[in-house]
């Protein structure tokens, strides 16, 4: 067991995007990374630097999330042309489309079961989906601005969601209702998640702020503003006692949760992998070993109760800035797979360029990433050729092909079968707009038996005050008449 606490060392770096990478998640089973970029691809790098890296076509937009299953069998990602992916990451290249969003879809998330998926909307609604059954299953409607982010706890009973409304707020899975809403930025709400016992979520803000939350008593237990400019996303520790953040200022920072400080600032951005090793040692030996590392302020604010000011943990001299420039590894960007956009289309994206090609054509990839991939489709004589010569030639090469030629279908049953999906998508966007319209349309019914209440109990009220008068009146007149004489 380690002894010491090593500082975090660049591992490797990974290029490979043709516009700015936007999210990334890590695959410790299979030592895998997953990135999505703004030149609306996925890509996923193998840890091995000989390795090739594979980037996947199919959204027509800029990629916004993207997770690995809990199993790291599956990819989900989401993006701004209002879908949600589900990959399976081969050579194939396979993948489900969701659609139930009518605007950009900012996050997505599996549940701990990986049974179930949550996404986040600009069109202010929070969706489940059934990861098994391919399709949605209800939305959460009570953000009144876009959702940034969504995630489910551990145990799968709550989902905590945040947005442009600057609130955080608390679902319960069984009944579908909010049952708490934090309130506390001055701006959007960026991101939250559950820490690893689903006790405490934490939150990051517009505003460069990061707290952190016991939803058992509503107390907010640490307040963070180290970063100079807005968190995009940050991550628990899967012990608990850290922190990663990362920010619109080029940074990336480690907060130690239970000194309650930042210790490291990490420099320098594309895609970059850090080594540390904060679960393989005893942390209280570590701090009797290194007491230079412990903060000179009291120990971690944790009595800190809302709604009484929080004290701020700001960054500190003590903080170990380190820059990729003097660990980097320099290793060489791996060979890049691309592989075809998914065969339930019939586009066909080829080294990222989209072109409207017959569903007939052959979806394919090169072991080398410079070489033109067209399958010009020259006839069916050639074609019954190349797929009875070249077949498993095609295999190695790592090309996929349609529905149509996968499962020998004839052409119009295909066509059918794509004009039936088309169609499903309609009804799925209409369904949802039916559902929001319903969820506003029962939002001003209540206002307006609210308002009707409230009326009802002012009228009542003023004929109450109407026949105390009369009654004063009355007592009044009677007590001021002249009394006849005998």
């Amino acid at each position: 067991m380690a002894s010491v606490m090593e500082d975090p060392t660049l591992e490797r770096h990974f290029k490979g995007h043709k516009d700015a990478v936007t999210c990334a998640d890590f695959n410790s089973k299979h030592k895998q990374l997953a990135s999505g970029s703004a030149d609306k691809t996925l890509m996923i790098w193998n840890l091995n630097p000989k390795a090739r890296a594979f980037r996947f076509f199919g959204h027509k937009d800029v990629i916004t999330g993207v997770q690995f299953s809990p199993a790291g069998d599956l990819v989900v990602s989401a993006s701004q042309d209002k879908t949600v992916r589900l990959w399976t990451p081969s050579i194939k290249g396979e993948s489900m489309v969701f659609k139930a969003h009518t605007a950009t879809v900012r996050s997505v998330s599996f549940s701990h079961d990986g049974q179930r998926l949550v996404t986040a909307s600009d069109d202010k609604s929070v969706k489940v989906w059934s990861v098994h059954r391919q399709r949605f299953v209800y939305s959460l409607n009570q953000h009144t601005n876009w959702v940034r982010c969504a995630r489910f706890s551990p145990d799968g009973r709550l989902i905590a969601s945040c947005g442009d409304d600057r609130t955080v707020r608390l679902w319960d899975t069984s009944t579908k209702q909010c049952i708490n809403c934090f309130t506390e930025y001055g701006g959007s709400a960026t991101f939250v998640d559950f820490n690893t016992s689903g006790t405490c979520i934490a939150s990051s803000g517009a505003d460069n702020t990061l707290k952190i939350w016991d939803i058992r008593t509503n107390k907010l237990l640490q307040h963070y503003q180290v970063h100079s400019a807005g968190i995009n996303c940050f991550s628990f520790h899967p012990s608990g006692n850290y922190m990663i953040s990362g920010s619109s200022d080029s940074t990336v920072k480690i907060l130690d949760l239970l000194e309650g400080r930042l210790i490291y600032t990490l420099h320098g951005h594309k895609v970059l992998m850090w080594k540390t090793n904060f679960d393989s040692f005893d942390y209280r030996e570590v701090l009797s070993r290194h007491s230079q590392r412990v903060s000179p302020d009291p120990s971690p604010h944790l009595t800190d109760i809302y709604p009484r000011g929080p004290h701020l943990h700001s960054a500190q001299s003590g903080a170990i800035e380190i820059s990729p420039m003097v660990a980097d590894t320099q290793t060489t960007a791996p060979a890049v797979i691309e592989v075809g956009q998914t065969l339930y289309t019939a586009t066909t994206a080829i080294n990222g360029h989209a072109n409207n090609l017959p569903a007939r054509r052959i979806a394919s990839t090169s072991l080398n990433p410079n070489e033109d991939c067209h399958s010009s489709g020259q006839g069916s004589t050639s074609g019954s050729q190349s797929r009875q010569m070249g077949g498993r030639r095609g295999e190695e090469q790592g090309m996929t092909y349609p529905l149509e030629m996968r499962s020998d279908l004839p052409m119009n049953f295909s066509s059918t079968l794509e004009r039936i999906v088309q169609q499903l998508d309609v009804l799925t966007q209409t369904v949802s707009v039916l559902e929001e319209r319903l969820t506003l349309t029962e939002d001003k019914l209540k206002e307006c038996l609210f308002n009707q209440s409230q009326i009802l109990l002012q009228v009542r009220g003023e004929e109450k005050d109407r026949r105390r008068e009369m009654v004063e009146e009355e007592r009044e007149g009677e007590s001021g008449s002249p009394v006849a004489s005998a």
